[in-house]
């Protein structure tokens, strides 16, 4: 018993005072709200009680929560920071689903979140913390390093799902970032009595022979925290003898004492847990791709405003409108996992963050627009088509207007050459001259071209011809039975073969789809009603496929343009059925592929298993000498069984239903993904590989496509066409132009190493005479603060400081 009792007085338990706040789960969040507040104050309670008493908090959302409302609480809380028995963890926003999100969604996270830290309290996080979220993506340590942190807690997966090397270790991503990386064994919260039996169990999860680890306590989810009989039990455990001593204590004491150890390193994501979240919910899936892609092109278009324009940038505004939406990331809300009524609050507070960007790139556009010199020319109509993006960009740009006599048209650009147009189906049913048209348009980096309408024979609409769609890079065909696509050809080179297409899959599962790895279990396919061409002329073809499966009916549309070497496939699905799912597989004809998927500011190689994984917005196969990329405007769910490419396009659960409740057969509930929902995927055969395919690029093109505007005659100091950004053709993308946090007229461009080789990059600033000459490691993200006055150009953290 001496040698026993010996062992344990050398182990040490980090005993971790903490309350996991779901602001929005179970309930809405005016009632997370209450909770914050209610679970702060007896937190501050407890520290006046046991002085030995120390208490965690993360989400730095809701330290904002209580200055807004209750400034008296808020001093008390900046009392017990100052003196160490407050421990802030995480340094982001709140903790967030950690797949879903964009890569900029999670550099803001840091951003707003250790910037109000600093600002509030003179700190600033050093360990992340994600206790909740259902996996981790591979590119997390390199955020928290460029943000300041040096370490990361979190839970899942757990040792079932994802087997370590032990509970503490090196966490890598592929960039070569590293933090410590702690698993909580057991669970982060405990029931609010004696912590006996949450000890034990935590300890059975530990190696025997660590010799400090964290065990976390306090009663969670809906707040509470640590409570009297939690905190007494540590005093009487710690008398007992038959444990490690037990020591209130902080995640930051336990990395200090592990930094110096011989440890695993781990490289890569941290998955898998529910991967139903990568699914549940379409809306809040859409409503996010969308808000995030609307306040990036709205803050590059700012930021080009500002300066050229003189129209002042509405940083105040746009700093709140991210806030919305990265509130609407935590992950109970953006995995689908809440209860219904919690999306009409989502889908309110997406829709104004989606609002602010709008009216933002309105106001920016229209400024620049007003300053280009558009001669007056009778009988013709100005159109300022804009890129969003610092490439050249050609794709088909749509626009309704008053339209000539006979609903005749003709187009040329800004050097007075035809461009090809035809008309298309109006967004609007009524007679008159009303009319929509589309044409090609061809744009400098980052930057606007003029066109003219003018009048003349607009190809018409009407189809003539068989449903086979060809331009000179891509041949696509459908089978007129099935209405399976089965030909997509580049260079002669088939890259798809005949296979199910909308499969319908058995999905008992439960919102979060627990102990599920595969969605397999098909049980039936829509079946094609209808197969035709419905549009072609000198821009492009479209053939649409009408399809049904029970009461739910499928609609897919095949665009192939001039020019384009890749088919966009429109999709209107209006979904009646429960507890299924909805594949839409792509069979390929590679052979022992490479299955890649993109990952926020990364991707990542997985397994061709059949396994549900996340991805952000394309997955790739690449055999030996071809393969195929599957971009998407709003999914996140896919599988890649051999060389075939699966898009989950939706789940109907319950809502927030958690086994192992069972579903009463006579039960009345309500299923997400019922009704009619609009999607776009993009499919890009190529040879080689999606690097050559320039997968990246064409993918970002579909999530923010370029934007035609009508305008007016009139002189201005801008030129016809002009770029104001341009990034080269290499593999460095930039993806933000902002005006800096500090609001000092600074403005900062992110870019990042897309292709997982080292580069070197140029990024040329004309509208500031100014050009960034840089050198990225593979994967790399950089950040640049670029002064207008012509001060040095200076490269800096995630946060914007140097």
């Amino acid at each position: 018993m001496g040698g026993r009792g010996g062992l344990l007085s050398e182990r040490l338990l980090h005993m971790i005072g903490n309350a996991h706040i779901d602001p929005v789960w179970l309930w809405q969040w005016p009632e997370g709200y209450q909770e914050v507040r209610a679970t702060f104050v007896s937190a501050l309670d407890r520290m006046e009680e046991y002085p030995e008493f120390v208490f965690t908090s993360n989400s730095v959302m809701f330290f904002s929560w209580v200055e807004e409302h209750d400034p008296e609480l808020f001093e008390r809380i900046r009392g017990r920071v100052a003196d160490g028995r407050w421990q802030v963890v995480g340094g982001w926003w709140l903790e967030p689903d950690c797949n879903i999100p964009s890569g900029e969604s999670f550099v803001r996270q840091a951003l707003y979140g250790q910037r109000y830290l600093h600002d509030r309290f003179g700190i600033t996080s050093t360990t992340g913390a994600n206790f909740d979220s259902f996996g981790h993506n591979a590119t997390i340590p390199q955020l928290l390093r460029r943000s300041g942190m040096d370490s990361y807690v979190f839970l899942r997966p757990g040792p079932h799902e994802r087997p370590l090397p032990g509970p503490v270790f090196w966490w890598q991503s592929p960039d070569g970032s590293r933090v410590l990386a702690y698993r909580i064994p057991h669970e982060y919260c405990s029931p609010g009595g004696d912590l006996g039996n949450q000890v034990d169990k935590s300890l059975a999860q530990l190696p025997a022979d660590e010799p400090e680890l964290m065990v976390f306590y306090g009663v969670g989810n809906h707040g509470g925290g640590p409570t009297r009989a939690n905190l007494d039990s540590i005093r009487r455990l710690n008398g007992t003898g038959t444990l490690p001593r037990l020591e209130c204590s902080s995640p930051r004491a336990f990395f200090d004492r592990a930094n110096g150890r011989e440890l695993s390193v781990v490289e890569g994501e941290l998955l898998h847990h529910s991967p139903g979240c990568y699914s549940a919910h379409s809306g809040i899936k859409r409503w996010n791709r969308r808000a995030e892609n609307l306040l990036q092109r709205a803050e590059k278009w700012a930021a080009v405003a500002d300066v050229v324009a003189g129209q002042p940038y509405p940083l105040a505004q746009l700093t709140d409108a991210w806030k919305l939406l990265l509130f609407n990331q935590f992950h109970d809300t953006l995995a689908g996992t809440s209860i219904a009524p919690a999306y009409e609050d989502a889908r309110d507070q997406l829709g104004y963050a989606s609002s602010v960007a709008a009216l933002t790139f309105n106001r920016a556009i229209q400024s620049v627009a007003r300053r280009i010199d558009i001669p007056f020319e009778e009988a013709t109509y100005p159109v300022v088509v804009f890129n969003p993006h610092p490439w050249p960009v050609q794709a088909d740009a749509e626009l309704e207007f008053v339209g000539f006599p006979n609903d005749e048209a003709r187009l040329t650009d800004d050097e007075g050459r035809d461009v090809p147009v035809q008309r298309t189906r109006s967004h609007a049913t009524v007679n008159g001259a009303r009319g929509r048209v589309v044409f090609r348009a061809d744009l400098p980096p980052l930057g606007y071209r003029t066109y003219r309408l003018r009048a003349g024979g607009a190809a018409s609409l009407e189809p003539v011809g068989s449903t086979v769609l060809a331009n000179e890079h891509v041949t696509f065909e459908v089978d007129a039975r099935s209405g399976r696509p089965t030909r997509l050809e580049v260079n002669d080179v088939n890259v798809l073969r005949d296979g199910p297409h909308a499969v319908v899959v058995r999905d008992t599962s439960d919102t979060w789809g627990h102990r599920v790895r595969a969605y397999d279990d098909a049980i039936g396919e829509f079946e094609c009603t209808s197969v035709r061409l419905v549009e072609r002329g000198p821009v492009r073809s479209i053939v649409r496929v009408e399809s049904r499966y029970a009461s739910s009916t499928l609609v897919e549309e095949y665009v192939l343009s001039s020019g384009s070497r890749h088919v966009d496939v429109r999709v209107t699905v209006d979904w009646r059925e429960q507890l299924k799912l909805l594949k839409l597989r792509f069979p390929t004809a590679c052979e022992e592929p490479d299955a890649t998927f993109e990952i926020p500011y990364g991707n990542v190689v997985r397994a061709a298993d059949g396994d549900e994984e996340p991805a952000q917005a394309w997955v790739d196969v690449s055999g030996p000498t071809a393969g195929l990329s599957v971009c998407n405007d709003a999914k996140y769910g896919h599988d890649v069984k051999d060389g075939d490419i699966g898009v989950t396009a939706l789940r109907s659960p319950a809502y927030a239903w958690h086994e192992p409740k069972e579903l009463d057969e006579n039960g009345i509930y309500d299923y997400l993904d019922q009704g009619r929902q609009e999607f776009t995927l993009r499919l890009v055969p190529h040879e080689g590989d999606w690097r050559a395919a320039g997968t990246v690029r064409l993918a970002a093109e579909l999530n923010q496509p370029v934007f035609p505007l009508l305008e007016s005659f009139h002189a201005g100091p801008l030129p016809p066409s002009t770029s104001f950004v341009s990034e080269g053709d290499g593999s460095v993308i930039v993806t933000v132009l902002k005006r800096a946090e500090d609001d000092d007229g600074d403005l900062v461009v992110r870019a990042y190493e897309s292709a997982g080789r080292a580069t070197s990059a140029t990024i040329e600033l004309p509208f500031l005479d100014r050009r960034i000459d840089a050198d990225f490691g593979a994967t790399e993200i950089k950040t640049f603060r670029v002064p207008r006055d012509g001060g040095p150009i200076v490269e800096t953290s995630l946060l914007e400081w140097g």
